[in-house]
C-alpha cells in the first residue's frame, strides 16, 4: 500500500469521525447506548434493592426518594427490576442479533460469492422464512421448544437471519464482479482468502447498520414474547413482563406501566439514530449530503 494510499484511508477515517462527532443526534444516541450497556454489565450491582424482595406493607407506592420509579404490587422496587430487565434484554437481543449476523452473513455471502444453484436453494429457503411475518414465526419456535431465555435468543435469531442473508448477499453482488475480485481469482487465490479479505470488508458498511437496527427489533421482539409470557419467565424481571403485571393496576399506579415503556422506547430510539447516523458515514450518497450539510 502507497503512502498515498494510506493517507486518503487516514483522511477518510478522521472525516468519518468527524461526521459522526458533528451530528447531534448521533452523538446524544451513542451516549444513551453507552449507558444502556453500562447498565446491561452492572445491573445487579447498580440495583439499590433486590429485584424480588417483597415488601407487601410498601405495595402499589408511587416515586420518592426510597423508590425512585415506585413499587409494583408486591411491594417491590420497580426501578431496581427496570435495570435487571433491561439487562435481561439486552443479553438477549445481543446474542439473538449475533446468531443472526453468523449465520445469515455465511449464507448471504455463499450464495451470492458461488451464484447458481447454490443462490438458488439457498435464497429460496431464505424465501420461506421471509413470507411468515417476525413475531409470527418467533411464536411459532418458541410454542415448539417451550418458553424460556435460550429458546428466545432462538427465535429471535432465527427470524433475523434471512435479514442479514439478503443484506450480505446483495452487498456480495455488488464486490465479486470487481476487478480486484477478478485479479484474485486469476492468480490462483483461494475462494476463502478471497472472502475474509476482499468480499467481506467491503460490505461491512450495510451489516453495521443493519446490525444496530435488528438490535432495536429484537428488544422489541423479546418484550412482546415476555408480555405475552413465552419469553423471560417469572420472577426473573422483563420489560415486557412488567407491562403485562401492571395492566390491573394503570388507574392506580401507572408508574408500572410508564417506566418499562419508556425504557424501550429510550433503548430503541437509540438504537435507530445510532444506525442513523453510522448510515450517514457509511453510505456513500448519504455521506456527501451529510458533509454538504456540515459544510453549510
Amino acid at each position: 500500500m502507497t503512502e498515498e494510499t494510506i493517507e486518503a484511508v487516514d483522511t477518510a477515517r478522521v472525516s468519518s469521525w468527524r461526521l459522526l462527532a458533528g451530528n447531534p443526534v448521533t452523538v446524544v444516541s451513542a451516549v444513551l447506548l453507552l449507558a444502556v450497556l453500562i447498565i446491561a454489565v452492572g445491573a445487579k450491582w447498580i440495583a439499590p434493592q433486590g429485584v424480588n424482595d417483597v415488601d407487601v406493607p410498601s405495595a402499589l407506592r408511587g416515586p420518592s426518594g426510597a423508590h425512585w420509579f415506585g413499587t409494583d404490587e408486591l411491594g417491590r422496587d420497580v426501578f431496581s427490576r427496570v435495570l435487571v430487565a433491561v439487562q435481561a434484554s439486552m443479553q438477549v437481543a445481543l446474542v439473538s442479533v449475533a446468531f443472526a449476523v453468523v449465520v445469515g452473513v455465511t449464507i448471504g455471502v455463499v450464495a451470492g460469492y458461488r451464484g447458481g444453484w447454490v443462490d438458488t436453494v439457498f435464497m429460496r429457503v431464505v424465501d420461506v422464512m421471509f413470507a411468515f411475518p417476525v413475531l409470527l414465526l418467533a411464536l411459532a419456535i418458541v410454542a415448539i421448544l417451550g418458553p424460556g431465555v435460550t429458546t428466545t435468543m432462538l427465535a429471535i435469531g432465527v427470524v433475523y437471519t434471512p435479514i442479514f442473508a439478503r443484506v450480505a448477499r446483495a452487498s456480495t453482488l455488488g464486490v465479486r464482479v470487481e476487478p480486484f475480485v477478478a485479479v484474485s481469482r486469476t492468480m490462483g487465490t483461494g475462494h476463502a482468502y478471497i472472502l475474509f479479505r476482499h468480499v467481506l470488508p467491503n460490505i461491512a458498511g450495510p451489516l453495521i447498520v443493519q446490525t444496530s437496527l435488528s438490535l432495536a427489533f429484537a428488544i422489541l421482539s423479546e418484550a412482546a414474547l415476555s408480555f405475552l409470557g413465552l419469553g423471560i419467565q417469572p420472577p426473573e424481571p422483563s420489560l415486557g413482563r412488567m407491562i403485562f403485571d401492571s395492566q390491573g393496576f394503570v388507574t392506580l399506579a401507572w408508574w408500572m406501566a410508564v417506566f418499562p415503556g419508556a425504557a424501550i422506547f429510550v433503548i430503541v430510539l437509540a438504537f435507530n439514530l445510532f444506525g442513523d447516523g453510522m448510515r450517514d458515514v457509511l453510505d456513500p450518497k448519504q455521506r456527501t449530503v451529510a458533509e454538504s450539510r456540515r459544510t453549510r
